[in-house]
């Protein structure tokens, strides 16, 4: 009998895990098959190489498996091309300064605090595809999310909900202006826990969108930090942001959903803050944050989504230096029981032999499941 559960056990294990499965166990520290890693290739990128860039994602399949040959148009930009200007679900105008790169908001409909009295933002739940800060974007309709939703169910995927990048300490400074929220931030006007409220409640509302629609993940980014501290002072980020952040994550532990959190910068000040505050998967950049540091202070204690440099090594280190790198980074934050992903942007103007050494490097060190 005993023999018989055991060969049992072993037929389940020996079964290949789905892409879904595996980020769990990598989340939940329970074994994962794969570290799992995504490649995130900016528009210019793909703008600037088109097909010698395609064609060395498809010599890459377990590391790009969304891709598929003919679906890129790499002459499109959306919304963002250099000049032009749009207006966000908040008010908040935004102009664009490259091709295919995030802009910056030019107009804050909050610049003057006493128009808070009589603001108020739209309802997520009804917005259609605003174009602005979110992203992934908004899709038409949460009729349309949940039919993506299905669809990634069906095919052994993970069930996201995204709340749009800067959802949080950036929007402050979005509505306010960033000199005037960091003025705030000092002089602490009445209206700074009010202005936190009205975002803080906009965020909920989606949030509980998109937890009814049962999503395994809540994706979130708000980048908080500088090259070498955080934008403000760590008490004052404890004193204001990590209860709105407890707020909103706690909502999605308590129904035992992951809560992945981006922050460019450096964070440490307050990234255990942000563990107790519910991130189970938190995506800190490595060399602004030390690798070292973020082995000694989050390894074991929260997933660690580690982001590959992007500002020197990647774009401008020589292949060599590029796999040096990553086989070090992975190396020091890597377990057998999981909590590791791999996050790598690549942006101009990084050449086609530093995107396969990235690649090369990813698949040696475990990242992507087995082709």
């Amino acid at each position: 009998m005993l023999l018989i559960i055991l060969t049992h056990l072993i037929s389940i294990w020996c079964v290949a895990m789905d892409s879904r499965q595996n980020y769990l166990r990598a989340a939940e520290m329970m074994g994962p098959e794969w570290i799992p890693c995504s490649i995130s290739i900016s528009p210019p990128v793909w703008h600037e190489y088109r097909e010698q860039l395609r064609d060395i994602v498809l010599e890459h399949p377990t590391l790009f498996d969304e891709y598929q040959r003919g679906e890129r148009h790499y002459d499109d930009f959306g919304v963002r091309r250099k000049g032009n200007t749009v207006t966000d679900e908040w008010g908040c105008v935004w102009s664009f300064l490259a091709d295919g790169l995030q802009g910056q908001v030019v107009k804050h409909p909050l610049e003057d605090l006493r128009l808070l009295s009589t603001f108020k933002p739209q309802d997520p739940v009804q917005l259609n595809n605003v174009p602005g800060e979110g992203y992934p974007p908004f899709p038409n309709s949460f009729d349309m999310a949940l039919d993506y939703l299905k669809k990634a169910r069906s095919e052994g995927k993970l069930a996201i909900g995204s709340c749009p990048h800067g959802f949080m300490f950036q929007r402050l400074y979005y509505l306010r202006g960033f000199a005037n929220l960091m003025r705030d931030f000092v002089t602490q006007p009445s209206e700074l826990n009010k202005l936190i409220s009205v975002v803080l409640d906009y965020n909920m509302k989606l949030i509980r969108r998109w937890l009814g629609a049962g999503v395994d993940l809540l994706s979130c980014g708000d980048d908080v930090g500088m090259q070498d501290r955080l934008v403000i002072n760590p008490k004052t980020f404890r004193n204001y942001l990590i209860p709105a952040y407890s707020k909103m994550f706690g909502a999605a532990r308590e129904k035992g959903v992951h809560v992945f959190l981006h922050s460019d910068g450096h964070i440490l000040e307050v990234a255990e803050d942000l563990v107790k505050a519910g991130v189970t998967v938190l995506n800190p950049q490595d060399l602004v944050n030390g690798v070292q540091n973020i082995k000694n202070r989050l390894k074991g204690r929260v997933c660690i989504d580690i982001d590959i440099d992007r500002q020197k090594v990647v774009p401008f280190g020589k292949p060599s230096i590029i796999k040096k790198h990553v086989h070090n980074v992975i190396s020091a934050l890597n377990s057998p029981d999981g909590g590791l992903m791999v996050t790598a942007g690549i942006y101009p103007p990084t050449p086609l032999e530093n995107i396969e050494a990235l690649c090369e490097a990813l698949e040696e060190a475990g990242a992507g499941p087995k082709s």
